[in-house]
């Protein structure tokens, strides 16, 4: 195991050798240029603030419209006291009056660091316990070599993650090779503290390290930088305004399924009181590139894990949903899966759904008129079919029997398809793979004896011989 560890991390070695030379953009890349970019929720590293205390901090990115936030140790406590400062080691008083400040501006701390927490398990389960205490589901530190033995038993006690920040060198994880090669075969609670300014000014690009590190990414320090290496004129600028290649970092994160937050961290001195400007602009910038911006999740996600909070099921068989990976299967049936949180009236759905076998029979059906309690749903509410194997009214993508897709635009058994479904007043529109396959204005046809102006979403399980997965499930309403 260990040899094969060995010989991985060389190759990734290499690897970066050569994409360090090759240029930007080129063919050997895989293409993302098609990710359709998650929305990743979005915290404020302390240190953005550091000429400030941290009772100050939590003010001004509540202004900024963050809501969480990453504390680092050492920054003073509030102005009125100077000789306090945030750290894992605080008297009770001191956390009660951080709990009292984030209770207040409905504040939460979700990660911590970067930070020693010492050597010796006593002095690491204290962190571990201060953690547990706030509610923060990551620690960013530079652990030694003989450090790792005890945070792989603490994180799976304590379920929260340790990330491996990168400082530049000297410091000893400034290359994401060793990072990986002291983290390869630990629990993957253990992971990388991703850090691409850093990254840029070891002349390492940021695409290249964060593939070398897929799946074992635990926090993100989302930063930008005016160019490679460490010259004079080169700084940390506004997300988005540099060279670190945002686009390409966001849907690489998008790739990897990334849990964590985007933690925004501002380091250029020229601008250390007044770091707002360049947050604003670098919070715009990954607006503009994220597509789910506009829509809300359906399948919720929270510490990595996903949850079918807010679905309920009517009918024989179930959906299991896998909660690290947010991909739901069906098993048995005839029955539905159906978002019971709310009704929708006009509204986008974008989803993606894999057939196992090419006479897998699902669908998606919209704007079910009440709570269902018997088959009787199916008269009442129209269905986006899927059946690959069917013909005409009953074949992928159309309104089951009663609109016909314009064409075939499935892919093969086996691969993710990606649906759009958008309904307003009575004209839906579907969207296979990017074809548009129906623009149709609803009327009672087939089955479909009447339907309501609004409803609720559900996913139909169908039997369990050949099975449908559903993934990146998400609404908004027009």
């Amino acid at each position: 195991m260990k040899r094969r560890t060995q010989i991985r991390v060389i190759l990734a070695m290499l690897a970066l050798m050569f994409t360090a030379i090759r240029p930007l953009g080129s063919a050997a890349e895989n293409d993302l240029s098609q990710v359709r970019i998650k929305k990743f929720p979005v915290a404020m590293q302390c240190w953005s603030y550091r000429q400030t205390s941290f009772l100050e901090a939590v003010d001004r990115t509540k202004a900024l419209g963050i809501k969480y936030l990453q504390a680092y140790p050492g920054q003073r406590l509030s102005a009125g006291d100077k000789g306090a400062v945030f750290s894992h080691l605080m008297t009770d008083p001191q956390v009660d009056l951080v709990r009292k400040k984030l209770d207040e501006t409905g504040m939460q701390v979700v990660g911590y660091g970067v930070v020693d927490i010492g050597r010796t398990e006593p002095e690491m389960r204290r962190a571990f316990e201060f953690a547990r205490k706030m509610g923060i589901q990551v620690i960013a530190t530079e652990p030694e070599d003989a450090d790792f033995a005890i945070l792989d038993k603490l994180v799976k006690e304590y379920d929260v993650r340790i990330a491996v920040h990168n400082h530049p060198e000297p410091s000893k994880y400034a290359k994401p090779q060793t990072v990986l090669e002291r983290i390869t075969g630990l629990d993957e609670r253990i992971g990388s503290c991703a850090d691409p300014g850093h990254w840029m000014r070891g002349g390492i690009r940021p695409l290249d390290a964060l593939r070398l590190l897929s799946g074992r990414i635990c926090d993100v320090h989302i930063k930008d930088r005016s160019d490679f290496g460490t010259g004079k004129e080169v700084d940390d600028v506004a997300i988005g305004e540099g060279k670190a290649g945002l686009r390409e970092i966001l849907a690489e994160l998008t790739n990897q399924d990334y849990g964590g937050t985007l933690t925004i961290e501002y380091e250029n001195e020229q601008e250390v009181l007044t770091p707002e400007p360049a947050t604003r602009k670098g919070l715009e910038n990954i607006k503009a590139l994220t597509y789910y911006e506009e829509y809300a999740p359906l399948l919720s996600r929270w510490n990595w894990r996903y949850s079918k909070h807010g679905w309920n099921h009517y009918g024989p068989g179930h959906f299991e949903l896998d909660e690290k990976s947010g991909v739901l299967k069906s098993q048995g049936g005839m029955g539905l899966l159906w978002y019971s949180a709310r009704k929708w009236r006009d509204f986008v759905l974008d989803l993606e759904f894999q057939c196992a076998q090419k006479n897998t029979n699902s669908g998606i059906f919209y704007r079910i008129p009440d709570l269902p309690s018997s088959d009787d749903y199916i008269y009442h509410s129209f269905e986006v079919q899927i059946y690959d194997a069917g013909e005409g009214l009953h074949k992928t993508g159309a309104i089951y029997d009663a609109e016909a897709p314009t064409g075939d635009a499935s892919k093969p058994t086996g691969e993710w398809n990606h649906l759009k479904i958008t309904c307003q007043g009575k004209r839906v529109r579907v969207e296979l793979n990017g074809t548009l396959v129906v623009d149709w204005l609803m009327e009672p046809r087939g089955k479909i004896k009447d339907f309501a102006a609004e409803g609720y979403i559900g996913l139909q399980n169908h039997d369990s011989i050949a099975p449908v997965l559903f993934r990146n499930i998400y609404a908004k309403e027009l």
